[in-house]
């Protein structure tokens, strides 16, 4: 069965950083690429960082330089750290396995339930 579970989402203030962590079910994590995602309300749910299962790397313009995907295969657990972080970066954040590098939410199979993120002014 298909699992991913974040955390280390919460309430910090600008400036501020946070790691995200997704563990993920072994079988998905070596076969296929991961991602982040977030969403605001009222919003669609955008692209925020991807690595593929060689390790490269995709990020959105807007949180290039503050933001770091990275991945620990023994750990089966890929992770986000956010660093100065914004108002504009709340959300809820998911992270996402699909079978190829990709920057669309459709592309995606599998999907956590989310962490909520948000960032005080």
């Amino acid at each position: 069965q298909v699992h991913l579970a974040e955390s280390g989402g919460g309430l910090v203030q600008a400036g501020d950083s946070l790691r995200l962590s997704c563990a993920a079910s072994e079988h998905v994590f070596t076969e296929h690429a991961m991602a982040w995602f977030r969403q605001a309300p009222g919003k669609e749910r955008e692209f925020v960082a991807a690595i593929s299962a060689l390790g490269n790397t995709h990020y959105a313009n807007s949180v290039k330089a503050r933001f770091t995907i990275s991945r620990d295969d023994a750990k089966n657990t890929v992770y986000l750290q956010m660093n100065s972080l914004k108002p504009e970066d709340t959300s809820v954040y998911y992270c996402a396995a699909g079978s190829t590098f990709a920057l669309f939410p459709a592309q995606y199979a599998y999907w956590g339930r989310g962490t909520q993120v948000t960032i005080s002014s």
